[in-house]
């Protein structure tokens, strides 16, 4: 009975093949997969035509984690996955969500994105839950976030529910490269959308692209969670008071490689900016939202409109909420970290969940933070364990966090 099985599926499969064949030759597009978008705030997304059962099939048959990878050692970085998910925007509205394998895309050398910086994007993972499934955390935020940055920088947003079909197609076109559950490791996802239509001169494009590509990596701290010392930059501005770095822009990282760089070269894993304008206030780590808890067991965070608001610094007030702690967002001086204010010290964000932090070096003077500056400290590691948990369905998602891949 198996054999005929196989045999129906192989006979199908070369079938539609073929009609996918067809399909390819009637249009200019390049994608491997054609997707029907829901301008018409239509929930089913189906593969056109032919190919919608044949999609069905072949992600059945997919299964979670099963590339031969060795997924405690995957590290974070690029690795080609199958497929990525790209969107067009034209004619005042986005179109339609096709799938590629070409990982290399053409645009137009007068592209808004490269002459003036319109581009922005997001960091989100897709876990391997204990009872099997795939989720992704939190997923929605993002959504959010991309819209308030495409509106700092006068581009087009997607639809919340859009956005969640285009991050949900990649990760379910790429399940083999999901870790298994276990290993530690997530399928990071990054939507990138910049502006594709022509201009010279300052002004806004008129077509955009959004690509949603998908990566496997390892868990970041192997062996468990490892303090670091930051450096504390006060040569150079992360951000400008009242600029975009409260949005998630490309040219904000930019902004960060010539000092970030010069940080790892002097042997400081992670750096620390202060606020541009008095330069005496916290503002956040390179890539990463500041976090603290004090000697009153509070959770503090800083308070900038030129912070980028992180979606897991968010996640982890929340938490810590919920653990019955005090949680303030307020301006903090430099000079409380310097001075041992705070009994635990952090930097919190997608790839890591946090960072501990156990020393601080600021103008030639190291502040080192808690008692026992090689552990980590007891509240940080409290909270990183429950967004783990959350995150790998072995707590109750009573918060409604975890969106299932279908």
């Amino acid at each position: 009975m198996n054999m005929i099985v196989t045999i129906f599926v192989i006979i199908f499969i070369i079938s539609e093949l073929k009609a996918l064949k067809q399909i390819s030759s009637s249009s200019s597009s390049s994608s491997s997969s054609y997707i029907k978008s829901n301008n018409n705030n239509n929930n089913n997304n189906k593969l056109k035509s032919s190919s919608s059962s044949l999609y069905a099939i072949l992600k059945t048959n997919t299964v979670v984690g099963s590339k031969n990878l060795d997924w405690p050692n995957l590290g974070f970085e690029y690795r080609q996955t199958d497929s990525f998910v790209k969107i067009d925007y034209k004619n005042g509205q986005w179109g339609d969500i096709h799938t590629r394998t070409n990982p290399y895309i053409d645009i137009h050398i007068g592209a808004t994105a490269l002459h003036y910086g319109q581009a922005c994007f997001e960091g989100l993972k897709a876990f391997h839950c204990k009872d099997g499934k795939v989720r992704i955390f939190r997923g929605k935020e993002n959504a959010a976030r991309i819209a308030r940055s495409c509106e700092r920088i006068c581009m087009p947003p997607l639809s919340e529910q859009k956005f969640m079909n285009a991050v949900n197609i990649a990760v379910s076109q790429n399940l083999a490269y999901v870790p298994p559950y276990g290993s530690g490791g997530a399928l990071y996802i990054r939507p990138v959308l910049f502006g594709t239509g022509p201009r010279i001169g300052l002004q806004p494009a008129d077509e955009y692209s959004l690509v949603v590509m998908v990566l496997p990596v390892a868990d970041y701290y192997k062996g468990g969670l490892k303090p670091v010392t930051a450096v504390v930059i006060d040569e150079y501005d992360r951000a400008a008071p009242r600029g975009v770095g409260a949005a998630k822009v490309a040219g904000n990282y930019a902004a960060d490689l010539l000092p970030n760089m010069g940080a790892k070269k002097a042997g400081y894993p992670i750096a620390l900016y202060l606020d541009a304008k008095t330069n005496t206030y916290v503002e956040e780590f390179s890539t990463s939202n500041f976090l603290a808890i004090d000697k009153n067991g509070a959770y503090v965070t800083p308070k900038s409109d030129a912070i980028l608001a992180s979606i897991t610094n968010k996640s982890l007030m929340e938490l810590a909420a919920d653990e019955g702690m005090k949680v303030e967002m307020r301006p903090i001086k430099i000079d409380e970290v310097m001075n041992g204010v705070f009994g635990e010290i952090a930097a919190c964000g997608t790839a890591v969940v946090v960072t501990p932090v156990n020393k601080i070096m600021y103008k030639n003077t190291v502040a080192v933070i808690g008692d026992k500056n090689t552990s980590v400290g007891p509240t940080l590691k409290k909270l990183y364990n429950r967004v783990r948990s959350l995150q790998q369905g072995e707590e109750e998602d009573k918060f409604g966090w975890m969106t299932e891949v279908n």
